[in-house]
């Protein structure tokens, strides 16, 4: 039974993050009318939320939008109303897509995760600032199989023949090679500690600290390749200023609130089902 929480907790996440699609509903007897179609009202709270769903996307009111809105909401009535014709109310795609909007409102009615409050969007911030150290890195890196292949690399770099980025497309193992074996920038406290490296091998993370930007290091022995180091470039540490990233940690630690109040929910939809398999 264990596989299915996955799967479900997965369903949970992407439907709360997909905004529901409106169920067709008859309107109230005395609702205002959008527009008629073949004699059928649209209701004009289904504009209204129309306007609503795309200012909410950063939309601007005017008036192009709203006749915009009004011609795809006639458009859509006369699809519908052409499709029933074509009785395809009982298609089997149909109604799985009708089965699939139900259960994402259900979802997105029944899981609430908890609110984010500022101070743990601050203690997120300087938790990463502290896995930050005075400099950062950007290095290029060619892996071979062996110290063979390693001298013919080096010796290819000191003869001048190829540059380090090119000898990384033709020799690299890595999966970086098409891009002359580049790094992305990284930084970590010094000295280099286990762990504590933005996940770059300790010895790799060692071997920069101690090259001059523009050197090549000698060959670097890590779980059975020989690696050999460029650090192109080093510069202070750029700190991101807090106002600037706050919103996207925010949206972060926001998914793991859902992710946490998913679990919760579907272990206990699963408690609760009666699952033969």
């Amino acid at each position: 039974m264990r596989p299915i929480l996955p799967a479900l907790a997965a369903l949970v996440a992407l439907a709360l993050a997909t905004p529901a699609v409106a169920a067709d509903k008859p309107s109230a007897p005395h609702a205002a009318t959008l527009a008629k179609v073949n004699g059928i009202a649209i209701p004009q709270t289904r504009f209204d939320e129309a306007l609503a769903t795309a200012r909410a996307r950063g939309a601007s009111d005017s008036p192009e939008l709203r006749a915009n809105l009004k011609n795809q909401l006639i458009a859509q009535e006369v699809f519908r109303q052409e499709a029933v014709k074509r009785k395809l109310q009982n298609d089997p795609q149909v109604l799985a897509a009708r089965d699939a909007a139900m259960i994402q409102r259900f979802l997105q009615l029944n899981v609430h995760p908890a609110p984010v409050a500022e101070d743990a969007v601050r203690s997120r911030f300087d938790a990463i600032i502290t896995t930050l150290g005075p400099t950062e890195y950007r290095a290029r890196i060619i892996a071979v199989a062996d110290e063979s292949k390693a001298r013919e690399v080096t010796d290819a770099l000191k003869a001048g023949s190829a540059d380090f980025a090119t000898l990384a497309r033709q020799h690299s193992l890595l999966a970086n090679a098409q891009r002359g074996g580049e790094l992305d920038w990284t930084s970590f406290p010094l000295p280099p500690v286990e762990g504590q490296t933005q996940r770059l091998p300790l010895p790799f993370a060692q071997t920069l600290t101690g090259l001059k930007p523009g050197t090549v290091s000698g060959p670097v022995a890590y779980q059975g390749r020989i690696f050999l180091i460029q650090l192109e470039e080093a510069r202070p540490t750029k700190v991101p200023n807090y106002n600037d990233v706050k919103a996207t940690l925010r949206q972060a630690l926001e998914a793991q609130a859902l992710e946490r109040a998913t679990a919760q929910f579907v272990t206990g939809l699963i408690s609760a089902a009666k699952i033969e398999q």
